[in-house]
């Protein structure tokens, strides 16, 4: 007989055994992601209450120790109700981003990730001070729970607020490498800023140096909206789920009122198709039945798309604005693409172009300058497996007048969806998808043909300028000679011409 021992862990212990999954490999990726997750959720809690964000990084080393930093990282964000504080900060997989909306966050656990990496490499608390702009700032100091996944409240204050401010400080200590980390840092800081033009930035790293990324406008893109699930993206169990609490009497008015854009015509349509009786209620669904509609909802091709309300691009002038104000190229073509639907999820890519300026050409051979972001977040890692780069290599450059290993040229793609095919936990490149390739393909296109315009009319422009001084060089004595031949005394004035050839 076997004397197997069987038992369940917590999400927290998971990834406490595991965390190189959510990508905490080592010091050096470590380092690089906590200060990239408490960005992200600072950036979050701004931009889905409208708030033009400021974030205030601090990074310093703990004095006689080998390798222990403090983070502090400061926002104006819309600041957390102190009872959700604790489970915010202190339980995996426990989070406001569990919606069909577009966020940052997908698994609500990339902050507590950090958290916990900090706790099982120091052993020290984390720090949280908050406020939603009442009266108070609320300062909790806690630890994990990782064999419960419960937040453990070590202490808590309360401070006034006669200023109502709001926003949200974090802080906590961690074993890192910032020497070896820092350049993805500054990279991913300055390509945030990029994305997010009407981002403040500030970074002190732990050599004192200051890094400001200031914004160029206070324009804000729209919130993303939350939306009911789309028919075609429904497996089984949502529908179960769905099912069991709805209070729908019909068919009908279920599909109605948990889908989105399916109004009572479309639900008629579909009920056809599918066989099922309208006015049947939908608790009375046998699992076989509920396996029928799940599959038939899949294959309905009549569904309308689903709307872009739920995604929040930033624009082509804005994203333009960003590449100007960090790059300072000489040409910059950007475009933001139709929504799309890609497995009922909507997305939508925007791409830019940029040539020239301060943009360097590749540094070695067979390298792209390729910047990558998923709901306005960079990403640093695995460019090679991206999506983009797969669409990057298959599109004939040389018809655009570029040779993209060698010229100073960069590609900036965005994909932003309620789901961003993530391959890993870490989220660090986008897997392929046709309808997303497709979009890619396309929207590179047609910066591609901006920036073979350009570069016609440059072309010529550097032709018509090297005739030009060779005219000034050999006029002066063309004109002479020519008033000797015909006995002249004066000389023409060839000025005119020059300047008509200008």
């Amino acid at each position: 007989m076997s004397n197997e021992k069987f038992k369940s862990i917590s999400p927290a212990d998971f990834f406490y055994k595991n965390r190189e999954i959510a990508g905490f490999d080592n010091p050096v990726k470590a380092t690089y992601m906590i200060i990239r997750e408490l960005v992200e959720n600072s950036l979050d809690a701004c931009e889905t209450h409208k708030i033009i964000p400021e974030i205030f990084i601090h990074l310093r080393k703990i004095p006689k120790s080998l390798n222990v930093y403090e983070i502090h990282v400061q926002d104006n964000g819309c600041g957390i109700p102190f009872d959700y504080i604790p489970p915010a900060f202190g339980q995996i997989l426990y989070s406001s981003k569990y919606t069909l909306r577009q966020t940052r966050g997908t698994f609500g656990m990339g902050g507590k990730m950090a958290i916990l990496y900090g706790q099982i490499t120091t052993h020290f608390p984390v720090t949280v001070i908050s406020s939603t702009g009442l009266d108070d700032w609320h300062l909790f100091k806690l630890m994990i729970d990782i064999q419960n996944n419960k937040p453990i409240i070590k202490s808590r204050k309360l401070f006034p607020n006669p200023s109502h401010d709001h926003g949200t400080i974090v802080e906590f200590r961690f074993e890192g490498d910032y020497i070896r980390a820092k350049q993805r840092i500054i990279e991913y800081l300055k390509l945030t800023a990029t994305i997010l033009p009407y981002l403040n930035l500030t970074f002190i790293d732990p050599d004192g140096i200051l890094y400001l990324f200031n914004r160029s406008t206070k324009i804000l893109p729209k919130p993303p909206l939350e939306i009911l699930p789309h028919p075609n993206g429904v497996d089984m169990e949502t529908l179960n789920r769905l099912i069991s609490e709805t209070k729908a009497k019909s068919m009908i008015e279920f599909l109605q009122k948990h889908f989105h854009r399916v109004g009572k015509r479309t639900a008629m349509k579909f009920l056809k198709y599918a066989n099922i009786d309208p006015s049947r209620l939908p608790k009375s669904l046998n699992p076989d039945e509920i396996l029928h509609l799940s599959q038939a909802m899949r294959n309905y091709k009549s569904f309308l798309p689903p709307d872009s309300q739920c995604l929040s691009t930033i624009g082509a002038d804005l994203l333009i604005k960003g590449i100007r104000k960090e790059f300072n190229p000489e040409f910059v073509a950007a475009v933001t693409r139709p929504p799309s639907v890609y497995e009922g999820h909507p997305f939508i890519v925007e791409a830019a172009i940029a040539y020239g300026g301060n943009i360097s050409p590749p540094q070695s051979s067979g390298d792209v300058n390729l910047f990558r972001f998923a709901n306005k977040i960079p990403l640093l890692y695995d460019a090679y497996n991206d999506v983009s780069m797969k669409v990057i290599k298959k599109i004939k450059w040389w018809r655009y007048k570029v040779d993209i290993e060698k010229d100073p040229v960069a590609f900036f793609i965005h994909i932003c969806s309620t789901k961003i095919p993530y391959k890993t936990i870490g989220k660090e490149y986008i897997a392929d998808r046709p309808e997303i390739e497709y979009e890619i393909e396309w929207a590179l296109k047609n910066c591609g043909k901006r920036l073979r315009t350009y570069l016609i009319r440059k072309a010529k422009m550097e032709i018509k300028k090297r005739r030009l001084l060779v005219l000034e060089r050999y006029l002066p004595y063309i004109a002479k000679f020519a008033s000797e031949l015909a006995g002249k005394s004066n000389m023409p004035n060839y000025y005119e011409l020059l300047k008509y050839m200008d």
